[in-house]
């Protein structure tokens, strides 16, 4: 099977229009006169992102939240979504429609069309473009971190993997780490307040480490994490300990959603976030611990093989 990475290199020969930043960013900014009009698009698939007894509720709180935290990392104000819709059961479709109302209401963003198809194999697959404007220009990419910034990010990892994790094991009823899996939350103020300061920000879908990977690429420098800062919540430790190894789990999983960005090391921050690493001349990502050096993991986050 074509690999992601390998697919999205042969779209970037003919993906050559401005607005599609080189397939380097997660929106295309399209440039309207006075306002810049921010497009993403991204799909859930049953069995890859989602488990087939998922709650068909959580299902469509996490595809419109996944969407918008990429709208977040762009400082933009969301105005509509499109969705792509696999007919099944009846029972489903109205829990999930259910679930859609809840989320867009949460955000307060407009359902705005869309397409259906009846589901003719086992498994669903469902999409969603989300529309925003931008509340800053130039509107921030993957691509700007300069070396000498300050590498940062919102919130805490890993919650979201300790969530799977007990729900994969059975427990379902497990309050707030379930609802970090089940039903991110997108930062959008965190994103609007910080576009102004930002050398370049992005959000952590795929994992930090694969996501500063992508990002030191796109801006064709070099990144170094220092796991030590990496910020874990007190209900992470009291699952899987403080160790190295669990900071690297936290750092390696994904569907966190926090916001990564990278800043001057003189700027004052809007927002509270934590400081986790540095931009240096070269390229590629590398890790420590405290003082000492680490070994890069061999997986980085999460890719689609």
């Amino acid at each position: 099977m074509t690999t992601e990475s390998t697919f999205i290199n042969i779209l970037r020969s003919f993906a050559t229009d401005p607005a599609a930043r080189g397939l380097l960013d997660d929106v295309a900014v399209l440039e309207l006169g006075d306002a810049a009009l921010i497009v993403t698009h991204d799909m859930m698939a049953e069995g890859v992102h989602f488990r087939s007894n998922a709650n068909p509720a959580d299902v469509a709180w996490k595809l419109v939240a996944s969407n918008l935290s990429d709208l977040a990392a762009k400082g933009a104000t969301p105005v509509g979504v499109l969705l792509g819709f696999m007919l099944g059961d009846d029972a489903w479709d109205r829990a999930f429609a259910a679930g859609l109302e809840e989320v867009l209401a949460h955000y307060r963003v407009a359902l705005l069309g869309g397409d259906t198809v009846a589901n003719r194999g086992d498994k669903r697959a469902l999409g969603l473009t989300a529309l925003g404007i931008a509340t800053h220009r130039p509107v921030p990419s993957r691509a700007g971190a300069q070396i000498g910034d300050i590498l940062y990010v919102t919130g805490t990892l890993g919650d979201a993997l300790a969530g799977f994790e007990l729900m994969d094991a059975g427990f379902d009823a497990i309050g707030p780490l379930a609802e970090a899996f089940n039903r991110p939350e997108a930062r959008l103020s965190d994103g609007q307040a910080l576009a102004p300061f930002v050398t370049a920000m992005m959000d952590v879908s795929d994992g930090l480490l694969l996501d500063s990977e992508r990002m030191a690429t796109a801006s064709q420098v070099g990144i170094q994490i220092d796991l030590a800062c990496v910020p874990l919540s007190p209900l992470y430790i009291s699952y899987r300990t403080d160790s190295l190894e669990s900071r690297l789990q936290a750092a390696s999983w994904g569907d966190d959603y926090q916001l990564l960005f990278t800043a001057q090391p003189d700027v004052t921050l809007p927002v509270p976030a934590i400081a986790i690493g540095t931009v240096y001349s070269g390229g590629g990502l590398t890790l420590k611990d405290g003082a000492g050096s680490v070994k890069l993991p061999p997986t980085l986050g999460y890719q689609h093989q």
